[in-house]
C-alpha cells in the first residue's frame, strides 16, 4: 500500500518518498469521488449521516493526505519531492475547486436542510449545517454555471500561483550564503552568533564565517554587528528575496490580486477584504481599516517621541542619518546603553530542554495536562521529537510533533499545523488530536545544548498556544473544532501564552543558567521586563503597516493598472515610516503571509488578537498567573471550544465583558499611555 494512504494514527513519514506523492494524491481524490457520487445518488437517505456527517468525513480524509504531502515539501524538501508535489497540486486543487461547484452536492445537503430532522438538530450540528451551507454561496454555488466555472477556475490558478510565489521564497532563502574571512567584520556580534557560523562554515567545507538568511543568522548581525556594510549586505539580500531574475515574484503578486479582485467581483462583493472579513470577527474591510487606524492614532505621539531618540542616538553612535539596516542596531544598542541590558545576557538561561519541560509543566498547572516524550517515533528528520499528551483524568488527548532547528529544504518562520482533528465519540469515548509545531531557533553549536534568545523562547510559546487549541479541542464535529475558528481569534490562543516568558513564576520552571542552574538574577528580570517593550512603539507602528499594506492591496489598488505593486505597497509603508526612503525595498515579493498563507486582508488579526490576549491576561494576572481555577476557565471558554459559539460570546464567557484596548495601549506604549 501507499505509506501515505495509510490511515493509522502514526503517520509512517519515513517511508513516505517523492514517488508515493502523486499517485497517493490521485488515489485519495479518485476515493473521494467515488464516494461523493454515492453521497448525491438519488435514493440517499436524507440524514445527518448520510450527508453533512459522510461529507465532512470525506474532506477529513483527503485533507490528511493532502496536508501531509505538504507539510514534507515545506520541512525536507528536495528537487524530487517538489517535482511530485507541483504535479499533484493541479489534481487536489481542482478537486477541491469542484466541491465548491459541485451542485448536486449542495443540492442534497439543501434538502436535508429542509427535513424535520434538520430542524430538530442540537446547536451544534445546526451551526455545522449552517456554515457548510454558508461556505457554498461563498465559493459561487449559486452563480450561473458560466460564472460558477470561473470561480472554479480562479480557485485553481489561485492554489498554484501561491504556490509558485512560497517556493521563490523558500529558493532565495534557500540559496543566499555570505561567507567573512575577515575576523573584524564580526565586530560586536554575539559569540553564540560568530560559533554557529563558523561551524556553518566547517559544515560546508568552507573557510571564515558562513551567514545565512535564516533567522538565527541574520538577526544578530541586524542587531549587533558594527560593520555597517556587512548589515546593509545582510539587509538587502533579506529584503530583495523573490525579487529578481527566474524566481521575482512582482507578476505572482499582480496575478494574485487579479484573481482574488475578480473572485469578490464575481461573489457580490465590493472588493476581496470585504469577501474574506464577512464571516470574521471583524465583519467587514471598513471595520478592519478603522480598528487599523484607531491603533495608529493612539501610536503616533510615542513613535515620534522614540524616532526623535533614535536619531539623537544614531547621532551619537557616529551613524549619522538612520538607513534601513541600521535600525535594529540603534535600537538595540540604545537599549543596552539606556537600560544596561543585552538579550544575549539571557541566552545561557534558556536551553532548550529546560525550555520544554516548563512550557509542559506551564500546560500541567493551569490547563491540567500531561506531556512525555516519546522516544521511537517515526519522524521526517533526526531533529523531530515525538509527544503524548493526556488529561488528568488519563485520557490519551494528542501527539504532535516539534521541529525547532532551521535546515536546507525547510521554510522559514514558525507554525503550527494540524494532522488529525479528533474529539468525543459518540459512545462517550476521545479520539486524539495529532498535530505539529515548527521553527528555525537557534541550532546547538558543537556539544553545547541549544540555547534561545528570550524572542525566540516567546516564540516556541506562541506555537505552542496553537497547539494547545488544537490538542484541548473537545467539540465532537471536527469541521468546527480545533483551530478551525475565524482568523482573527485564531492568535488568541498562541499569542497569551506569550506573557508568561516575562514573569517570575513561569520563568523559574525552566529559566536556568545551562552552567550553574541557578535562576534568572532579579536586576536581569527587570531588565527584561522593561527591555520586552522598549521601542514598543515602533515595532507597533511596524506591524500596522504590514495590516495597512495588507487592507490597501485588497481594497484600493488597481491590479490591472500600471502601477506596479511594489511601488504601491512602499507608497502605503510610508506613512508608517520615520522617512520615505527606509520603506523603498522588495519586502513584499517574500510576504508569504498575505500571498502564500492564510493572511490574505486579515494580517490586521496579529493586533487584533493582541488586544483580546493583552486584555485576557488581566485576568490572569489578577487572580494568579498559575491559577488553576482561571486557567481551566481558560481552557473550557476558548481552548477547548473551536467554532462550536461565537467567539465574542466565548471571549465574554472568560472576562465577563467585551474586550477593551486599554490593557494593549499601556502594555506596549508604557503605563501612562490612554
Amino acid at each position: 500500500m501507499n505509506p501515505l494512504l495509510e490511515e493509522e494514527f502514526k503517520i509512517p513519514f519515513r517511508s513516505i518518498l517523492p514517488e508515493h506523492i502523486e499517485p497517493g494524491i490521485r488515489e485519495a481524490v479518485a476515493r473521494a469521488e467515488r464516494e461523493l457520487a454515492e453521497l448525491v445518488e438519488p435514493d440517499r437517505p436524507l440524514t445527518w449521516d448520510a450527508t453533512v456527517a459522510a461529507f465532512d468525513a470525506i474532506e477529513a480524509r483527503i485533507d490528511r493526505v493532502v496536508k501531509v504531502a505538504h507539510h514534507l515539501n515545506s520541512v525536507v524538501s528536495t528537487p524530487e519531492l517538489r517535482a511530485a508535489f507541483q504535479a499533484a497540486l493541479p489534481v487536489f486543487s481542482a478537486f477541491y475547486a469542484d466541491l465548491g461547484a459541485n451542485t448536486a452536492l449542495f443540492g442534497k445537503i439543501t434538502a436535508f436542510a429542509a427535513t424535520a430532522e434538520a430542524a430538530a438538530l442540537p446547536p451544534l450540528r445546526k451551526r455545522r449545517l449552517e456554515h457548510l451551507l454558508r461556505d457554498f454561496r461563498r465559493l459561487g454555488i449559486d452563480l450561473p454555471p458560466q460564472e460558477r466555472e470561473r470561480v472554479k477556475a480562479i480557485n485553481m490558478e489561485l492554489a498554484e500561483v501561491r504556490n509558485s510565489f512560497s517556493e521563490h521564497v523558500l529558493d532565495d532563502t534557500r540559496d543566499f550564503e555570505l561567507v567573512i574571512t575577515d575576523e573584524a567584520d564580526l565586530r560586536g556580534l554575539p559569540a553564540s552568533s560568530v560559533r554557529a557560523a563558523r561551524e556553518a562554515a566547517q559544515a560546508k567545507g568552507r573557510d571564515g564565517w558562513l551567514f545565512t538568511l535564516h533567522q538565527p543568522s541574520i538577526g544578530p548581525v541586524l542587531q549587533y554587528a558594527l560593520n555597517r556594510d556587512l548589515r546593509r549586505q545582510m539587509f538587502e539580500a533579506f529584503t530583495d528575496r523573490a525579487a529578481k531574475g527566474e524566481t521575482a515574484n512582482q507578476p505572482l503578486i499582480r496575478r494574485i490580486l487579479q484573481l482574488r479582485q475578480e473572485q469578490a467581483g464575481l461573489l457580490g462583493y465590493a472588493d476581496y477584504a470585504d469577501y474574506r472579513l464577512e464571516v470574521l470577527m471583524v465583519g467587514s474591510g471598513q471595520a478592519a481599516v478603522d480598528f487599523e487606524q484607531e491603533l495608529y492614532r493612539r501610536t503616533v505621539p510615542y513613535w515620534q517621541q522614540e524616532i526623535a531618540e533614535l536619531d539623537g542616538f544614531a547621532r551619537k553612535l557616529g551613524l549619522g542619518t538612520i538607513e534601513a539596516w541600521d535600525l535594529a542596531f540603534v535600537t538595540e544598542s540604545m537599549r543596552r546603553e539606556q537600560l544596561d541590558f543585552d538579550a544575549e545576557q539571557l541566552r545561557p538561561y534558556f536551553s532548550f530542554e529546560r525550555v520544554m519541560s516548563g512550557l509542559f509543566e506551564l500546560a500541567r498547572r493551569l490547563f491540567g495536562v500531561t506531556v512525555t516524550e516519546v522516544s521511537e517515533a517515526d519522524t521526517w528528520h533526526e531533529d523531530v521529537r515525538y509527544y503524548d499528551m493526556h488529561d488528568t483524568d488519563g485520557t490519551h488527548l494528542a501527539s504532535f510533533y516539534t521541529d525547532w532547528f532551521p535546515r536546507a529544504g525547510k521554510r522559514a518562520g514558525a507554525w503550527f499545523n494540524s494532522f488529525i482533528t479528533g474529539g468525543p465519540t459518540g459512545d462517550g469515548g476521545f479520539d486524539p488530536h495529532l498535530g505539529i509545531i515548527m521553527g528555525n531557533l537557534t541550532p546547538p553549536v558543537g556539544d553545547a545544548p541549544a540555547q534561545f534568545t528570550h524572542r525566540e523562547v516567546q516564540t516556541v510559546f506562541h506555537e505552542f498556544g496553537h497547539l494547545l487549541h488544537h490538542c484541548l479541542s473537545r467539540v465532537s464535529e471536527p469541521a468546527l473544532a480545533s483551530t478551525r475558528v475565524p482568523w482573527d481569534w485564531v492568535e488568541l490562543p498562541s499569542q497569551i501564552l506569550e506573557n508568561w516568558t516575562t514573569e517570575r513564576e513561569a520563568l523559574d520552571l525552566f529559566a536556568r543558567h545551562v552552567e550553574t542552574g541557578e535562576p534568572v538574577p532579579e536586576d536581569l528580570l527587570q531588565k527584561l521586563r522593561a527591555a520586552a517593550h522598549f521601542a514598543g512603539a515602533h515595532a507597533q507602528m511596524r506591524q500596522l503597516s504590514f495590516s495597512a499594506l495588507d487592507l490597501a492591496l485588497h481594497r484600493e489598488y488597481d491590479p490591472h493598472g500600471e502601477t506596479d505593486p511594489i511601488t504601491f505597497v512602499n507608497g502605503v509603508r510610508e506613512r508608517y515610516s520615520a522617512r520615505p526612503e527606509l520603506v523603498q525595498d522588495n519586502f513584499a515579493c517574500a510576504f508569504t503571509h498575505i500571498f502564500a498563507g492564510g493572511y490574505a486582508a486579515a494580517y490586521y488579526s496579529y493586533k487584533w488578537s493582541e488586544v483580546l490576549e493583552a486584555d485576557a491576561f488581566t485576568r490572569f494576572r489578577a487572580e494568579g498567573i498559575f491559577n488553576a481555577e482561571t486557567g481551566r476557565a481558560f481552557r473550557k471558554a476558548i481552548l477547548e471550544t473551536g467554532d462550536s459559539v461565537d467567539p465574542n460570546e466565548l471571549y465574554e464567557r472568560f472576562m465577563g465583558r467585551p474586550p477593551e484596548l486599554d490593557a494593549l495601549i499601556r502594555r506596549n506604549l508604557g503605563s501612562g499611555a490612554g
